[in-house]
């Protein structure tokens, strides 16, 4: 493809602007051309910085797949529930599609997705930025060079985050499993993919246990309201303050501050708490999904994992140990340490940090994406949607397992049927 790539964006939240913000800044190879949004506000932006003519801005994505030949490939990031719609449409015109994660939130919808695939042959990718983050994807590597010898155990961990958990699933969109889906989905499909990569071998069995412990009215503390604004008897000194984390933050325009209102000014931040849903009390909100769950995997070859996924936490990130036969790793995001067996040998690899979203691994999913249309090679997407399902499945048996409290044998999951 000589020309740069035509791509249309459907979803301009956040995960969506941060993908056209990398677009931009990939212009030789591709350009936004059309956007669907409903709010108006975040459809100008995308607008304005394309300078996109009025009949390419469109408030649903039905009404722009509507419109032939409108692109050569799409960028998926409406909401989790709004994925298989625009997945299955796009794919059937024979656009080329990235596909935020989760692929669907029911494991039919992602066979579906999956299968309209294969019918069509568009180059997609999802979104497992962990893969492609520059540490994770060097532990890979390290794994697959045999330093550690032969894989035994894996260890991973996800700190939400106290302030995160309160932010994007106790008030924010996917707090509530009616509106978005179950949080081992929505939040850590990245983590049992990644899992499932450097394992590089079948998930046989899963187990999981987790629940909603802490975020419910029963934990409210005495004195507090339904809003942390009109006189709460314990902001001032409550760690999930709205007015701390929205109005009084340094950077207002920077997420999360920036999600509560289009506006970043400390009186439009105020309004918006003083009546959305970012100012309400964590304590009463109708939230619903788990604040912390475990996952254990039996892989084939004898090789086991862990995953665990905690709100209660006071930073962010994730922390991982892999046990092999003749060494044990340990990552932190921002470095590396292998210590080998036997001897006093260590060996220390500084990661360091990486701009852009999750450790510059969104920049890479995009990057790998138009190289593989580019250049008519699939080969060069690591997580096309087939490699999602197979992972994704992990994580629906991992909530079946915790839902009904017994191990799920991964036959069943496979076996489940699918209605195209």
């Amino acid at each position: 493809m000589s020309q740069r790539i035509k791509i249309a964006l459907l979803g301009a939240g956040g995960r969506g602007t941060g993908f056209a913000k990398t677009i931009k800044d990939l212009s030789h190879v591709a350009e936004i051309v059309a956007v669907a949004e409903p709010r108006d506000s975040y459809r100008e932006d995308i607008k304005e910085w394309f300078d996109l003519p009025e009949n390419r801005t469109f408030t649903d994505w039905r009404d722009l797949v509507a419109v032939e030949d409108i692109c050569d490939a799409v960028i998926i990031a409406t909401m989790d529930r709004d994925h298989v719609g625009p997945a299955l449409a796009c794919q059937k015109l024979g656009y080329h599609m990235m596909l935020e994660k989760p692929m669907a939130t029911s494991l039919e919808d992602c066979q579906k997705i999956a299968a309209a695939q294969k019918e069509h042959e568009v180059i997609t990718t999802v979104c497992h930025s962990l893969r492609y983050n520059k540490g994770f994807a060097l532990v890979k590597d390290i794994i697959d060079s045999g330093k550690l010898g032969k894989i035994i155990t894996i260890d991973q961990l996800e700190q939400v985050g106290f302030w995160h958990q309160a932010h994007s699933f106790v008030r924010g969109n996917w707090g509530n499993e009616t509106d978005s889906t179950f949080m081992l989905l929505a939040k850590s499909c990245h983590d049992i993919d990644y899992i499932s990569y450097i394992a590089g071998r079948d998930c046989r069995q899963v187990s999981s246990f987790g629940s909603l412990s802490h975020f419910t009215a029963a934990n409210a503390p005495e004195g507090s309201s339904e809003r942390c604004t009109g006189g709460c008897a314990v902001e001032a000194t409550c760690p999930y303050s709205a007015i701390k984390a929205y109005v009084d933050s340094p950077n207002l325009d920077q997420w999360p501050a920036n999600v509560c209102s289009h506006e970043h000014t400390r009186e439009a931040h105020m309004r918006a708490i003083e009546t959305g849903p970012y100012g309400r009390c964590v304590y009463r909100c109708d939230n619903d999904v788990v604040d912390h769950q475990v996952v254990a995997m039996h892989f084939a070859d004898e090789v086991t994992a862990t995953f665990t996924m905690t709100a209660f936490t006071q930073g962010g990130g994730r922390k991982l140990r892999v046990h092999g036969s003749a060494a044990e790793l340990l990552f932190d995001e921002n470095d590396i340490t292998i210590k080998y067996y036997g001897s006093n040998n260590v060996e220390r690899i500084a990661v360091g940090a990486e701009v852009g979203g999750h450790g510059g691994g969104d920049k890479r999913v995009v990057s790998a994406w138009l190289d593989a249309i580019r250049l008519g090679d699939p080969s060069l997407v690591t997580t096309d949607v087939h490699e999602s399902l197979r992972t994704h499945s992990i994580v629906f048996a991992a909530e079946q397992s915790r839902r009904e409290g017994r191990m799920v044998d991964m036959a069943e999951i496979y076996a489940a049927p699918i209605s195209v």
